[in-house]
C-alpha cells in the first residue's frame, strides 16, 4: 500500500479535482475514468508452467500452461469440476501443486523466502464468492482489517483510507458502522471489494462476483469492476459463470477443460475453437446471447453458428 494511503490512489486515477485533501471523492469514480485510456498490456505477471494437480488418484489439471499479463481481465471458464478454483489457490500459494512451477510478479511463489511471500501477498486482492465478510465486525472493521495486519496505522489515516475505499465501490460513508447481516447481496458485494481493493493492489481476483445478485445488480457489479480496472490499473483474473460478465469485461478467456486450458485468446477468437465443450458453452443459447453483445468489429469475427438467433437452438458449426 503507498505509505500516503489516499494518495497512491489519487496517483492512479488522475483525479485532479475529484479528490479533497483528505482523499474523499468529490466527483463519482465512474466520471473521473470516463476519459482514462484503458490499462495498457504489459509483461506476464503470473506465469504458470506444466502445472499438475492431484487428489489422490484424481487429477485435477494436467501439464496446465497459463500466462497473464499486466492490465488485462483474464477470465477462467470451465465446467463444474473442471479446477478454477483449484488453479486460483494454487496462485495464491493456499494450496501447492503436485508438480510444476507458478510465477506471481517474476518470482517462483515455491521457493520464496516468508517474508517476501507476505510482501508479496500485500499485492495481491481477493473477492471471495458469498463477500467472506466477517459478521462480527462492522462494514469499516471489515475493510479495515487487511490494513490493521500490517501494523499499527494513525487512527485519522485508517479513518481516511476506509472511507475512501468505500466511496470508490459506491457506498456512502453512512453504511461504514452497519453490520454485515444488515447489508443486501450487492452491498456486500461492494464491501467485499473494497476491502480488496484496500492495500491498492496491483492483482485482484474475483471469485463469482455476481453469483447471487439479481440483473440490475449483477449490471452495476460489472460496471463497478470495470471501474475499478480502469481507475487503478489493476491487473484482474475472474472466475464467474455469468456469460454476460465475462463478455462485458474479459481481455481474454481462460477456458479449463480435459485438465489443462484448451485456449487463453479473446472471447470471439476463443469462441472459434473447434472442441466440443467450447462449442457448447459459448454456441448454446446463453452463450449466443452473450456473445451478440459484442461491438460490431469484435462479433465480426464471431464464428457462423454464434451469430445464430438466440431464440432458437444453434445449427452445427
Amino acid at each position: 500500500m503507498s505509505t500516503t494511503g489516499t494518495m497512491g490512489t489519487a496517483g492512479k486515477i488522475g483525479t485532479r479535482g475529484a479528490m479533497t485533501t483528505t482523499g474523499t471523492l468529490t466527483t463519482p469514480l465512474k466520471e473521473v475514468v470516463e476519459d482514462l485510456p484503458l490499462p495498457a498490456i504489459g509483461e506476464p505477471i503470473i506465469e504458470v508452467r506444466n502445472l499438475t494437480k492431484r487428489y489422490g488418484r484424481n487429477i485435477v489439471h494436467q501439464h496446465l500452461n497459463l500466462d497473464i499479463r499486466r492490465g488485462e481481465i483474464v477470465t477462467i471458464v470451465g465446467g463444474s469440476g473442471s479446477g478454477k478454483t483449484t488453479l486460483v489457490r494454487q496462485v495464491l500459494g493456499l494450496e501447492r501443486p503436485t508438480s510444476g512451477t507458478i510465477k506471481m510478479f517474476g518470482e517462483d511463489i515455491s521457493t520464496i523466502a516468508p517474508e517476501r511471500a507476505r510482501l508479496m501477498r500485500t499485492r495481491t486482492g481477493m473477492l471471495f464468492q458469498h463477500g467472506a465478510l466477517f459478521s462480527s465486525l462492522s462494514v469499516f472493521d471489515n475493510v479495515a482489517q487487511p490494513v490493521r495486519e500490517l501494523g499499527k496505522v494513525p487512527a485519522d489515516l485508517l479513518r481516511d483510507i476506509v472511507m475512501l475505499k468505500l466511496e470508490m465501490v459506491g457506498l456512502p460513508c453512512k453504511h461504514a458502522s452497519k453490520m454485515p447481516a444488515a447489508l443486501s447481496g450487492g452491498m456486500v458485494k461492494r464491501v467485499g471489494l473494497a476491502r480488496a481493493i484496500v492495500l491498492e493492489p496491483e492483482l485482484l481476483f474475483l471469485d463469482e462476483p455476481t453469483a447471487g445478485l439479481d440483473p440490475r445488480s449483477s449490471d452495476e457489479v460489472v460496471e463497478l469492476i470495470s471501474t475499478l480496472h480502469r481507475a487503478l490499473g489493476l491487473t484482474v483474473v475472474l472466475i464467474t459463470h455469468d456469460l454476460d460478465a465475462m463478455v462485458a469485461l474479459s481481455t481474454r478467456v481462460a477456458v479449463l477443460a480435459e485438465r489443462k486450458v484448451l485456449v487463453a485468446a479473446p472471447v470471439e477468437e476463443a469462441a472459434c475453437v473447434d472442441d466440443p465443450f467450447i462449442r457448447e458453452y459459448f454456441l448454446g443459447m446463453r452463450g449466443r446471447r452473450a456473445l451478440q453483445a459484442l461491438p460490431p468489429e469484435r462479433r465480426a469475427k464471431l464464428p457462423p453458428a454464434a451469430l445464430a438467433p438466440a431464440s432458437v437452438g444453434a445449427k452445427p458449426c
